[in-house]
């Protein structure tokens, strides 16, 4: 009979207590020692997905992860992806693809029929790991949500994973949030968590010495490492839209705007340029008109096109954009911000909504056609202006047809791909993850009169490293790593 493979999950007191970097973390601590490491997630809520080889969508996080681990990405490592297109909906991606959409209501009534799929992909990473580094999401706390759960608890006992809870130090209330999550917890659930650690320290770890006692004694539970705040996470994708922050201002800095949408999408493309010293990448949120000082505006990728281009409008961003293009300002759309830039959005089949046609910004000379036929997949390009190579990745509804995409962006694999207007100025594409291409950002932003000299992809591995390097020194690795194999 195989021995079970050794896994462990990693829960939080909350959201955003750091799950997702500490499970990168452990992978490539735990690949740097010779072990072949499988991130997972049976559940994710995210519109920042990933693409993988075959064609599927993940959260973005396990594609970091898996990059952590040394591995491509699999549909399996996340086998469960929300990504909301309203406050109360979400289209859900069943390994890798589209299962339809749902409103939340429906979605909680049905989850516990997702179980079997999530423990198949599960079986999937064990058969090919030494060990499975499995992230949760929210909280088990969430005892409104625990009927059907897949998300933490719920598989965690279906799969018998040991879990290690993480509390969130730097938000307050932690001793709270772990005495207080094993207080409403079940007992079953409660014997399954071995162990807690403390993430996002800042200052002198030991005046918690007394804190992670009075944490002990109330759960019964072992310190597993006090984590200080890791400065460099902001090298590393982003996962949420809120953790692109202003990285300060400055002299001769280009200013690059980019409104923040309700349904922002794919953002990640950001990234790269929120690390370029010489430019200043402003994050407009809502209510907040474009700055008038800003060279650039990029309009992001969006979940849901037409209701994004409602609520830009709502924000006054369509005059703002206006008077940009008029003070000769350029403007680049990346998929969803492409479809926007056109004279109409047609959604036929109401795929989005009612159906329908919308009135574009008018500022490129092309129209777009939403189809149930979603396009996902990676991509290689080349970038017709300067030459460079371009890596990246498709992930959208809809056709784009017009007279500027006979001046197109990008040579994608043959063909042409994207449009620019007559004066050269308004320019999009489908093509997300071009920022990441060194050479492409380069000389992008050498046509703006400012110089380049990072590595983008070489400092995300560095970052990775030293993120190892981190856990290797506040968490107690070894003891984890037998938590992960007394299963």
């Amino acid at each position: 009979m195989r021995q079970r493979t050794a896994a462990v999950m990693l829960q939080g007191t909350g959201s955003n207590v750091g799950k997702s970097t500490l499970v990168a973390g452990l992978a490539r601590a735990l690949m740097r020692r010779g072990l072949a490491v499988r991130p997972f997630k049976p559940q994710n809520m995210s519109n920042n997905a990933a693409v993988t080889a075959d064609g599927g969508e993940i959260g973005r996080a396990q594609a970091l992860q898996a990059r952590a681990a040394g591995v491509a990405p699999s549909v399996h490592m996340n086998p469960v992806l929300l990504k909301p297109e309203s406050d109360t909906g979400s289209q859900v991606i069943v390994q890798g693809r589209r299962a339809g959409s749902l409103r939340a209501a429906a979605f909680g009534a049905r989850k516990a029929d997702l179980l079997p799929r999530v423990l198949e992909s599960f079986a999937l990473m064990e058969s090919v790991a030494d060990i499975v580094v499995v992230e949760g999401a929210g909280s088990p706390a969430e005892t409104n949500l625990r009927a059907g759960d897949i998300a933490n608890m719920g598989f965690a006992l279906a799969a018998e994973v040991p879990v290690v809870l993480v509390g969130d130090i730097d938000r307050g209330g932690v001793i709270a949030s772990l005495v207080g999550t094993h207080a409403v917890i079940a007992p079953e659930e409660r014997d399954l968590i071995r162990g807690f650690a403390i993430n996002k320290f800042r200052g002198d770890v030991s005046l918690f010495d007394a804190g992670l006692a009075t944490i002990a004694e109330r759960t019964g539970w072992p310190s597993l490492g006090v984590l200080p705040w890791f400065a460099d996470a902001h090298r590393l994708p982003a996962e949420d839209a809120l953790d692109l922050v202003d990285r300060g201002r400055g002299p001769g800095r280009m200013v690059i705007a980019v409104p923040i949408l309700s349904r922002i999408a794919n953002f990640d493309d950001l990234d790269p340029l929120s690390q370029e010293p010489e430019v200043d990448l402003r994050l407009v949120p809502p209510g907040t008109p474009l700055p008038a000082d800003a060279g650039l505006v990029i309009l992001p990728g969006s979940k849901a096109t037409i209701a994004d281009l409602a609520f830009l409008r709502a924000q006054g961003w369509d005059i703002d954009l206006a008077a940009h293009v008029r003070r000769g300002g350029q403007v680049l759309g990346l998929c969803g911000g492409y479809q926007m830039l056109g004279r109409a959005i047609s959604d036929p089949d109401g795929i989005e909504g009612p159906a329908g046609s919308v009135a574009g910004l008018g500022l490129l000379d092309v129209q777009t056609v939403l189809s149930g036929d979603k396009i996902v997949r990676p991509v290689t390009a080349r970038h017709i202006a300067s030459g460079e190579a371009v890596a990246g990745y498709e992930i959208h509804l809809g056709r784009t047809q017009g007279a500027d995409c006979a001046r197109p962006v990008l040579s994608l694999e043959g063909r042409p791909e994207g449009a620019t207007s007559a004066d050269g100025r308004i320019t999009g594409c489908y093509v997300h993850g071009l920022f990441g291409s060194d050479g492409f950002r380069r000389a992008f932003l050498a046509g703006f009169g400012r110089g380049s000299t990072l590595a983008y992809e070489a400092g995300v591995e560095a970052t990775l490293d030293a993120l190892a390097d981190h856990c290797e020194t506040h968490l107690d690795v070894e003891r984890i790593l037998a938590i992960a194999r007394s299963r």
